[in-house]
């Protein structure tokens, strides 16, 4: 599987202070920190939506991620590791490098965690999980528009395999046209979609920023894109009485969403995307959702259908399919 997602071909560019790229042990050591993460949001998320609005967590959390991205930012500069950083800084930026920066904040940040967050307070952490996964699908479509990528016939077969997986999750869950859980699948996608945006534009762009800088300036952008929104959900909270009266659950997985799942997991990100390719970076998704449902089942007691466990699997397996085929 390393060799699948790591092939030697797949190193783009080397590190600048040591003329290497990372080993394929330190690549894959970072991945499965990452993965750790992101399968713990899911779990963060779905304890403090039951005591608070989706809205209200999801803008907070986004100001709180940019607040503490900026924080980290100014305490890397000092680091010689992060010397690319302190040069760019003092360089400075010009209008178009805050444009590149906003549209990716907006999508990699603004849509996909925004609704990743909102989405999960009306589906489960199967159906978030598999719809996330389903990331390397999103970005082969958009390569494909954007013309990086040409649509062969093992892709489009890869695709028809992902969808008809995700067609009997649907069934197994028994969801109609009015249930919650189609309009928090359907927000969720809405959020994988924006990531997948955020993969391939981000990957064009990724050897002219280090990813200390790309991703602090991202979560600003994105953060000062909900920041209305986090203001008027805490003028409509009111009194500090009504503050208070979260419990302390919300606020340790504000802080653990914010700072590990958005800006640590961001910076480690952007900089694995220096070295892989935007497709084969994306295709490791496809072991979140089962480290993601094993939370689910282990700490709130969900449980699915084995048709949705069949369909998960079986659209995890047209994922597979192309990524296979991309690698080789």
């Amino acid at each position: 599987m390393v060799r699948l997602l790591f092939p030697r071909e797949s190193f783009v560019r080397v590190d600048a202070s040591t003329g290497k790229p990372p080993s394929r042990r330190v690549l894959t050591a970072t991945i499965a920190f990452l993965i750790a993460v992101w399968a713990f949001n899911f779990l963060a998320a779905k304890i403090a939506l039951r005591y608070i609005e989706p809205l209200t967590f999801a803008s907070f959390r986004l100001v709180l991620a940019g607040i503490f991205m900026v924080l980290i930012y100014l305490f890397c500069l000092r680091l010689p590791a992060f010397a690319e950083a302190a040069r760019a800084r003092r360089a400075g930026w010009s209008r178009r490098d805050l444009w590149i920066f906003l549209y990716l904040g907006f999508f990699g940040v603004t849509i996909n965690q925004f609704c990743f967050t909102v989405g999960l307070r009306y589906t489960s952490v199967i159906h978030s999980a598999i719809i996330g996964s389903l990331s390397p699908l999103y970005t082969l479509v958009l390569a494909v528009l954007f013309r990086l990528e040409s649509a062969t016939l093992r892709k489009v077969l890869g695709m028809g395999v992902a969808l008809a997986g995700v067609a009997l999750m649907a069934a197994g869950a028994g969801i109609s046209r009015h249930s919650p859980a189609l309009l928090g699948d359907v927000i969720t996608l809405t959020g994988s979609l924006g990531f997948a945006a955020y993969v391939v534009l981000g990957k064009r762009v990724a050897a002219r920023y280090d990813s200390l800088t790309m991703t602090t300036f991202n979560c600003i952008f994105g953060a000062l894109i909900v920041l209305p929104i986090a203001i008027h959900r805490a003028i409509l909270l009111g009194s500090f009485a009504h503050w208070r009266a979260f419990p302390w659950p919300v606020w340790a997985c504000m802080v653990y969403m914010a700072l590990f799942s958005s800006a640590i997991a961001y910076v480690l990100y952007f900089w694995v995307l220096r070295y892989l390719e935007a497709s084969q970076l994306a295709s490791f998704t496809y072991l979140l959702p089962v480290a993601a449902t094993a939370l689910g089942i282990l700490f709130l007691g969900e449980r699915g259908s084995w048709l949705e466990l069949f369909g998960g699997l079986f659209a995890l397996a047209g994922v597979y399919y192309i990524e296979a085929a991309r690698s080789r």
